[in-house]
């Protein structure tokens, strides 16, 4: 249930964003529908009123059958608002201006204008309502003032100028308060297209952060259990007790595995609860070491690695995890160096490795490269990747201590 707003709430969040209306899959559906209703409600309103203005205003012609057509037609109009504003708005214009010329008293038959008039001006037809309020002034100032003593009733005098000036200012505000309609409306719309596509944005990332995190570690630990596979089937005759070791190092690499997955997999079913185990970081570098040593491959540690941010520390275990991944597939070295270095307000990864390429494929997607490219980028760093000139292959990453992620929340 949601949270009842206190008196120092501010205005409710629909005054923001839009009210709640219906699915505006919605525009197309809300035109195919006739508003009844509201056309009926106004109709009688507008009849009523009129019979009411009548016997306040007996100097008036009185209604007859030729004004409650013209009311019932300016009414009538409005069920076809949605389908065809312009035409309906210069309609009513059109009706209100014989019906005034007729001589009959003023009253409600103004409101059907301003509701057509409204109506034009929200779908985007601006010039057509002025021109249509326009007209029906316009057609108010000639019936007062000109054409008022040859029209009914008898005897009419000309309507002052100060009265015109009235009308004028209703008009400029009815014509005003559309356009406010208009403009808050048109705003509305874009801060939900805003919306959407954030939304859309978000899980975009999103997705693409669970594909990285999930190629990550089970392209690590499939390296390992391959090379230690390929070990125990090579040792399992000739050196039992070594193949047993490999079949250890396959054990405690897959339960690894299962569990990171698990992890990831958690965070997909129930996306806003914390995650159960901490992200991994460089803190994890000698696991990481001595999970590359019992699949054959040494390697050496040099620096520390300063303090980082959650997602930064994440970023950067898993670049090296990957450059790892990529010695132990591609590379014919049995030996890899890393360096972490804080130099400024970035950090420099950089693993080598002697080489030379195998060639050989461990079964990965062809994605690490890409991957890490993308975790570098989501933080605002640079990965550099490739063959050295004295042999070998470099992995360098420069990540900002403050990545642009979190820059960004802030």
């Amino acid at each position: 249930m949601a949270k009842q707003r206190g008196p120092g709430a501010g205005p409710p969040p629909w005054w923001r964003h839009g009210p709640p209306w219906p699915d505006r899959r919605g525009e197309g559906e809300r035109k195919d529908r006739w508003p009844w209703r509201s056309t009926l409600l106004l109709t009688a309103f507008v009849l009523v009123g009129s019979f009411y203005a009548a016997h306040q205003q007996p100097d008036r012609a009185p209604l007859d059958v030729f004004a409650r057509v013209l009311l019932i037609v300016g009414s009538g109009l409005l069920l076809w608002r949605r389908r065809h504003p312009v035409a309906v708005v210069f309609g009513t214009a059109g009706a209100a201006v014989l019906y005034l010329g007729a001589g009959y008293p003023y009253g409600p038959v103004f409101l059907t204008v301003v509701v057509a008039c409204f109506g034009a001006v929200v779908s985007g037809h601006r010039r057509a309502a002025w021109s249509a309020v326009g007209m029906l002034w316009a057609g108010h100032v000639l019936v007062a003032h000109l054409l008022c003593r040859w029209l009914p009733p008898a005897g009419d005098a000309p309507a002052s100028w100060g009265q015109e000036a009235a009308i004028a200012a209703w008009v400029a505000a009815i014509v005003a308060a559309a356009e406010l309609a208009r403009t808050r409306r048109e705003q509305w719309a874009r801060q939900r297209a805003e919306r959407a596509q954030a939304a859309r944005r978000r899980a975009d990332e999103e997705r693409l952060r669970i594909a990285r995190e999930l190629h990550d570690v089970l392209a690590h630990s499939i390296s390992v259990i391959h090379v230690q596979a390929g070990v125990g089937l090579a040792l399992l005759d000739t050196d039992p007790e070594q193949a047993r070791t490999a079949l250890g190092t396959i054990r405690a690499a897959s339960k690894e595995a299962l569990g990171e997955v698990r992890q990831v997999l958690d965070t997909l079913r129930t996306p806003g609860d914390a995650p159960r185990a901490p992200a991994p970081g460089l803190a994890r570098l000698p696991e990481l070491v001595r999970q590359a040593a019992s699949a054959g491959l040494a390697v050496t540690v040099e620096g520390e690695p300063p303090r980082l941010a959650p997602g930064t520390d994440l970023a950067a275990f898993r670049i090296v995890q990957e450059a790892l991944t990529n010695v132990l597939r591609h590379s014919g070295s049995r030996g890899a160096r890393v360096r972490v270095e804080r130099d400024g307000r970035a950090l420099r990864l950089r693993v080598d490795d002697d080489g030379p390429a195998t060639g050989a494929d461990a079964g990965g997607s062809g994605n690490g490269l890409a991957g890490m490219r993308e975790r570098a980028a989501a933080l605002g760093g640079t990965i550099e990747a490739g063959p050295r000139p004295d042999g070998g292959f470099r992995v360098l990453a420069v990540l900002p201590l403050r990545g642009k992620a979190e820059e960004d929340d802030r």
